[in-house]
């Protein structure tokens, strides 16, 4: 048996090296997947939320516009307010003793980080069509447009580049947290890393390497979505061609207004 620290750590890399790669895997699957759902889950929370309800709107429209947010404002405190580590046991575990359901684990963690992400989301989305320019919507809804033709066609593209750091943050939260999921028995990186411990009982040098494929992950998504929010932004100088006395002429804006070019 190794002597030292590197040693144990060669050992561990040696024997486990699959399983650490299999809750790798299983982390990365549960983490997008249930940011990407949550994504669309809050998208439409989000939405729902903001349709305008005036007091000369008919009381068919008004009802069930209120009941919807009201119920959606009860989601989104539930979830937000408890930790998804309880909502694991009580969705996988309550829906197996009381509903008799017995979900397959790779369903259940999806399902458990989908709509724990998408009460976060909606509010995050939320947020960020809020602070598109109300004069927009104002404009849209002048021309005729309805409240979801002005989301889709107006609003949601600038509100997801504006929020576009929160969404890549709650990705990488959803990386860390995927490790609370090893209570329903989930196959995750912090669950495998267990298994590989008590083996040796090697617990520091076994998790010395979970942190380390942790932070890896983590600073490689996280360097990945600032590539995406600087493509999203667009070039920071553009030429626009146009006509000027049947010869064509070039613009070229940097920040500062040039004159025409012949």
């Amino acid at each position: 048996m190794p002597s030292d620290f590197f040693g144990w750590v060669a050992l561990i890399l040696d024997k486990y090296g699959a399983l650490f790669l299999q809750g790798t895997g299983y982390t990365l699957l549960v983490a997008l997947t249930g940011t990407v759902m949550g994504f669309l889950l809050g998208l439409l929370v989000a939405i729902l939320r903001t349709i305008p309800v005036l007091p000369k709107d008919p009381i068919l429209k008004r009802i069930p516009v209120k009941a919807l947010s009201i119920l959606m404002s009860i989601y989104i405190e539930v979830f937000r307010g408890t930790p998804m580590i309880v909502q694991a046991m009580v969705i996988y575990y309550g829906s197996a003793q009381y509903l008799k359901l017995n979900m397959p684990v790779v369903f259940a963690a999806i399902f458990i980080v989908s709509i724990n992400t998408g009460a976060y989301m909606a509010e995050i989305i939320r947020g960020g069509i809020l602070s598109v320019d109300r004069g927009q919507r104002e404009a849209a809804q002048a021309i005729g447009m309805t409240h979801w033709q002005s989301m889709v066609y107006v609003i949601l593209h600038q509100a997801v580049r504006n929020i576009m750091p929160s969404i890549g943050n709650e990705f990488v939260v959803n990386i860390k947290d995927s490790s609370v999921l090893n209570v329903i028995s989930f196959g995750e990186l912090f669950f495998m890393s267990k298994s590989a411990a008590g083996t040796y009982l090697r617990y520091f040098e076994v998790f010395f390497v979970t942190a380390c494929i942790y932070l890896a992950l983590t600073f490689t998504i996280t360097r990945l979505l600032r590539l995406v929010e600087k493509k999203m932004d667009g070039k920071s100088s553009y030429t626009i061609m146009g006509s000027q006395s049947h010869s064509k002429s070039m613009i070229r804006i940097t920040g500062e207004e040039q004159p025409y070019g012949k």
